[in-house]
């Protein structure tokens, strides 16, 4: 379940960091008790996104990543490919830097579903509002590596849960002028690295302790699920924003914080977690 939350989130505007903490919280689930393995199978759900937008962008990353060696030889930037794999290259600098300079931080004090659901209400309306006024005067080749590096700042915003990193860089890509269809897959696109590089830290930690006993076949099965629903919802993405506005999604983010607000003024849950 947690694995579908994952990958049903992660791309679409919702926050998945946000989901991941909610999810288990309204249920009551104490499995994960330990916040390092806690931590860890969250990294590993991301990975299993990852594993299943790299199938889906494979033509994409295999062009850019081609075009990066070839400017990197040349020592110049001769094309809109080369340009856009700087622009991601770039782009995902901020956010490395945010994760590592204010890891402790974020997971000890950015966690608490009350502020989970204020962040999915403030930054839902952002990107309506944002969406509704900013013009489409640009496709994704028109990009250049200035903007990729605004879209990789918004992103390094989205460390704090409830945010939604898909959601505040796509709606940095609609501020500076991006059809809908391409901010979404900019957005999609930078954040493969962040995903990948997180993956890699938490891989070596496991490889040097390994997990507790039993948790292997969840870890697996959260991965699998986490990539075939991650797929799914890139294709339905793209194909829904070329007609679509975000309101639909700014409606869903409403309605899980009233959810949340209800579920703590009812004492049901605390409001800082389980």
């Amino acid at each position: 379940m947690l694995g579908i939350t994952q990958g049903v989130t992660e791309f679409a505007p919702v926050s998945s960091s946000g989901h991941l903490i909610i999810v288990p919280w309204l249920f009551g689930w104490t499995i994960l008790q330990n916040s390092e393995l806690n931590k860890t199978f969250d990294v590993a759900l991301h990975v299993g996104t990852l594993i299943g937008a790299l199938v889906y962008f494979r033509h994409d990353v295999a062009r850019y990543l081609a075009a990066w060696i070839r400017s990197i030889r040349r020592r110049s930037i001769a094309s809109a490919d080369e340009r856009l794999a700087w622009a991601l290259v770039v782009g995902t600098i901020p956010g490395a830097l945010a994760g590592a300079l204010f890891e402790s931080v974020i997971e000890d004090k950015l966690g608490q579903p009350w502020l989970i659901a204020v962040m999915l209400i403030v930054f839902g309306v952002i990107l309506v509002v944002v969406d509704s006024a900013a013009p489409i005067r640009r496709r994704m080749a028109d990009l250049s590596v200035r903007d990729g590096l605004v879209m990789g700042v918004a992103q390094a915003v989205a460390l704090q849960p409830g945010v939604s990193r898909s959601g505040v860089t796509i709606t940095a890509g609609r501020a500076l002028g991006l059809d809908r269809e391409s901010a979404a897959r900019f957005s999609f696109l930078l954040a493969l690295p962040i995903i990948a590089g997180a993956g890699i830290l938490k891989g070596i930690d496991v490889a040097g302790s390994g997990l507790p006993a039993g948790m292997a076949w969840p870890f697996v099965w959260g991965m699998v699920a986490s990539a075939v629903s991650g797929f799914l919802v890139i294709a339905f993405l793209l194909a829904y924003l070329r007609r679509h506005s975000f309101v639909v999604f700014l409606v869903y983010r409403v309605a899980v914080a009233i959810l949340v607000f209800a579920v703590i003024a009812a004492g049901v849950r605390p409001a800082s977690g389980l």
